[in-house]
């Protein structure tokens, strides 16, 4: 899940190489940490935050077959 949002995040933003994603993996859940430039803010959270609900909700899609519930969090690097 790391892998895909990193390349969802990557095509997205402008300065593709400022994209990190930071996971922590827990018996239950999963926390995906996404850090983009302040410039690729507005294009990864989109208007009205649209673009990181359909980014969140891809994610949590992939990992149904893990049985565990993914949180993905965008942060500012």
């Amino acid at each position: 899940m790391k892998e895909l949002l990193e390349i969802i995040a990557k095509h997205l933003v402008d300065n593709p190489d400022a994209v990190s994603v930071r996971e922590e993996d827990s018996a239950e859940s999963i926390l995906l940490e996404l850090k983009v430039s302040s410039e690729d803010m507005g294009k990864v959270i989109g208007k009205q935050g649209r673009i990181a609900k359909a980014i969140r909700t891809v994610v949590k899609a992939s990992a149904i077959h893990d049985d565990k519930r993914v949180t993905v969090e965008i942060v500012q690097a």
